[in-house]
């Protein structure tokens, strides 16, 4: 097990006047108790991404079974999917705003894929763009070569960028990603505006092996009646996003499954929801909900019958 980089002394002290002294105490109490365990934590009791020996039989199979090429080719061929969401709610003013959605990086897993994605953003038009957690390949030890990889892409990006944490990451990466211009929510919200006319942008902190989401502190300052949409790195807070009024969410951490059967059949998505939430455009009640597949890989640097992707979504008035 690797030592976690060590937090500088500011940027502790950042994290008290960003979070609270007692919620940033709490979250990184959390990680150091939980975030190396392979059972009994989080919303799933099983944690494939923390077991690492079963990562050396996953790529030893593949390898034997000669997919393990095809498998990192796959990885890189990263697609830029658009997907439209409608709402009766939708300010006019917002009638097609667009946003980029980027998941699951885990920018030091594939640099092909980073580089498929940078190519993808150049001259890319959007009015935001969000990121929808796991920027990292680990799930604990050091962050600092995550960040490094992280800036150049972000660089990339046109602001405002947004974005959210997922069970991938830790609290400590919070200073590093906001230097880099990713207003980070930490169940927060933000409101855009457009003449007199607003929508919000909430966030929640990880709700899958963390289990840090507040759904009520990020929704406290949007008024019930004003368009909203949630950004989490899971789907699965899908009734509680739904309940709270939320029109869409946008989400990823599955990843479609990553290495799937023929026909995009996912062997498994490591979460606790409808296996028709896994990947794509749903609903659930008045909620439109989005689950990107990911831009990176998680575990092995290898795709299957499930291509990566980066989203532009479209709001419009249903």
């Amino acid at each position: 097990m690797h030592s976690p980089d060590v937090a500088s002394f500011e940027d502790a002290r950042r994290l008290d006047r960003r979070l609270g002294t007692l919620h940033a105490r709490q979250r990184i109490g959390i990680e150091e108790d939980h975030e190396a365990q392979a059972f009994g934590q989080g919303l799933n009791f099983f944690h494939i991404e923390n077991w690492y020996s079963v990562h050396a039989m996953m790529r030893l199979t593949l390898r034997l079974c000669g997919l393990y090429g095809r498998g990192l080719r796959n990885a890189a061929r990263v697609e830029l999917l658009r997907n439209t969401i409608c709402s009766p709610r939708l300010p006019a003013a917002f009638e097609g705003f667009t946003i980029l959605q980027l998941s699951d990086l885990h920018v030091d897993m594939s640099r092909p894929a980073m580089a498929r994605v940078a190519e993808l953003v150049a001259g890319l038009e959007y009015d935001i763009c969000v990121l929808t957690g796991d920027y990292r390949a680990g799930t604990f030890g050091p962050y600092a070569g995550a960040l490094a990889a992280m800036a150049p892409l972000v660089a990339c990006l046109k602001q405002p960028v947004y974005g959210v944490l997922g069970n991938h990451d830790t609290i400590k990466m919070t200073p590093g990603l906001e230097d880099m211009g990713v207003a980070m929510l930490l169940n927060e919200s933000a409101r855009i505006a457009r003449g007199d006319a607003a929508i919000h942008l909430a966030g929640i902190d990880d709700a899958h092996f963390f289990r840090v989401d507040n759904i009520e502190k990020a929704a406290a300052d949007i008024p019930f009646e004003d368009f909203s949409i949630l950004l989490s790195h899971t789907p699965e807070i899908f009734r509680q996003a739904a309940n709270a009024g939320f029109d869409a969410i946008l989400c990823g951490h599955t990843h479609g499954g990553q290495i799937c059967l023929p026909g995009r059949i996912p062997i498994t998505l490591d979460s606790n929801l409808p296996r028709a939430f896994g990947s794509g455009a749903w609903k659930y009640k008045a909620m439109s909900g989005y689950t990107s597949r990911g831009a990176g890989s998680s575990v092995l640097p290898v795709r299957l019958n499930c291509p990566p992707e980066i989203t532009l979504h479209e709001l419009r008035r249903g």
